[in-house]
Protein backbone atom coordinates (compact mmCIF):
# COMPACT_ATOMS: atom_id res chain seq x y z
CA UNK A 1 0.00 0.00 0.00
CA UNK A 2 1.38 3.53 -0.90
CA UNK A 3 1.97 6.60 1.33
CA UNK A 4 -0.89 9.01 0.87
CA UNK A 5 0.65 12.63 0.72
CA UNK A 6 -0.19 15.39 2.98
CA UNK A 7 -2.75 16.86 0.83
CA UNK A 8 -4.41 13.46 -0.06
CA UNK A 9 -4.59 13.17 3.87
CA UNK A 10 -5.92 16.39 4.59
CA UNK A 11 -8.34 15.81 1.96
CA UNK A 12 -9.47 12.32 4.06
CA UNK A 13 -9.45 14.00 7.22
CA UNK A 14 -12.39 16.15 5.96
CA UNK A 15 -14.35 13.38 6.84
CA UNK A 16 -12.60 12.75 9.93
CA UNK A 17 -12.85 15.95 11.95
CA UNK A 18 -11.90 14.25 14.86
CA UNK A 19 -8.21 13.25 13.62
CA UNK A 20 -5.81 15.08 12.93
CA UNK A 21 -2.38 14.39 11.25
CA UNK A 22 0.84 14.74 12.55
CA UNK A 23 4.47 12.84 12.75
CA UNK A 24 3.20 10.35 9.76
CA UNK A 25 0.45 9.22 11.03
CA UNK A 26 -3.20 10.17 11.97
CA UNK A 27 -4.39 10.64 15.73
CA UNK A 28 -7.56 10.96 17.39
CA UNK A 29 -8.57 10.96 21.31
CA UNK A 30 -11.85 9.62 22.67
CA UNK A 31 -13.23 10.95 26.07
CA UNK A 32 -15.99 8.25 27.64
CA UNK A 33 -17.63 8.54 30.66
CA UNK A 34 -16.18 6.28 32.43
CA UNK A 35 -13.46 2.87 32.23
CA UNK A 36 -16.01 0.42 31.43
CA UNK A 37 -17.38 2.25 28.38
CA UNK A 38 -13.89 3.15 26.96
CA UNK A 39 -12.74 -0.58 27.01
CA UNK A 40 -15.90 -1.69 25.35
CA UNK A 41 -15.37 0.58 22.87
CA UNK A 42 -11.85 -0.63 22.63
CA UNK A 43 -12.51 -4.07 22.62
CA UNK A 44 -15.22 -3.70 19.91
CA UNK A 45 -12.62 -1.86 17.83
CA UNK A 46 -10.18 -4.40 18.19
CA UNK A 47 -12.19 -6.81 16.61
CA UNK A 48 -12.57 -4.59 13.75
CA UNK A 49 -8.50 -3.82 13.62
CA UNK A 50 -8.19 -7.74 13.52
CA UNK A 51 -10.80 -7.96 10.22
CA UNK A 52 -8.61 -5.34 8.89
CA UNK A 53 -5.39 -7.00 9.66
CA UNK A 54 -4.22 -3.51 10.83
CA UNK A 55 -3.93 -2.87 14.29
CA UNK A 56 -2.93 0.93 16.02
CA UNK A 57 -1.04 2.34 18.27
CA UNK A 58 -3.06 3.23 21.65
CA UNK A 59 -3.40 3.98 24.88
CA UNK A 60 -5.97 4.58 27.25
CA UNK A 61 -5.90 5.97 30.71
CA UNK A 62 -9.43 5.38 32.82
CA UNK A 63 -11.90 7.04 30.47
CA UNK A 64 -9.52 8.64 27.90
CA UNK A 65 -8.67 6.65 24.76
CA UNK A 66 -5.66 7.66 22.49
CA UNK A 67 -5.14 6.38 19.32
CA UNK A 68 -2.47 6.90 16.67
CA UNK A 69 -2.62 5.23 13.07
CA UNK A 70 0.12 4.62 10.56
CA UNK A 71 1.06 1.67 8.03
CA UNK A 72 4.66 1.11 9.20
CA UNK A 73 5.71 -0.72 5.95
CA UNK A 74 5.15 2.81 3.79
CA UNK A 75 6.79 4.93 6.85
CA UNK A 76 3.31 7.02 6.90
CA UNK A 77 -0.45 7.00 5.99
CA UNK A 78 -2.29 4.91 3.70
CA UNK A 79 -5.63 4.09 3.01
CA UNK A 80 -5.81 1.45 5.09
CA UNK A 81 -5.46 3.78 7.98
CA UNK A 82 -7.95 5.64 6.31
CA UNK A 83 -9.99 2.91 6.21
CA UNK A 84 -9.67 1.83 9.69
CA UNK A 85 -10.47 5.61 11.23
CA UNK A 86 -13.49 5.53 9.18
CA UNK A 87 -14.78 2.21 11.27
CA UNK A 88 -13.71 3.50 14.35
CA UNK A 89 -15.27 6.76 13.73
CA UNK A 90 -18.56 4.14 13.49
CA UNK A 91 -17.83 1.99 16.27
CA UNK A 92 -17.31 5.31 18.45
CA UNK A 93 -20.32 6.93 17.61
CA UNK A 94 -22.50 3.34 18.42
CA UNK A 95 -20.73 3.84 21.73
CA UNK A 96 -22.70 7.26 22.70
Amino acid sequence: MEKLTTIEIEKHLEKLPEWNYADHAIHTEYEFKNFKDCFSAMSRIAFECEALNHHPDWANTYNVLNIKLSTHDAGGVTLKDIKLALAIEGIVEEEE
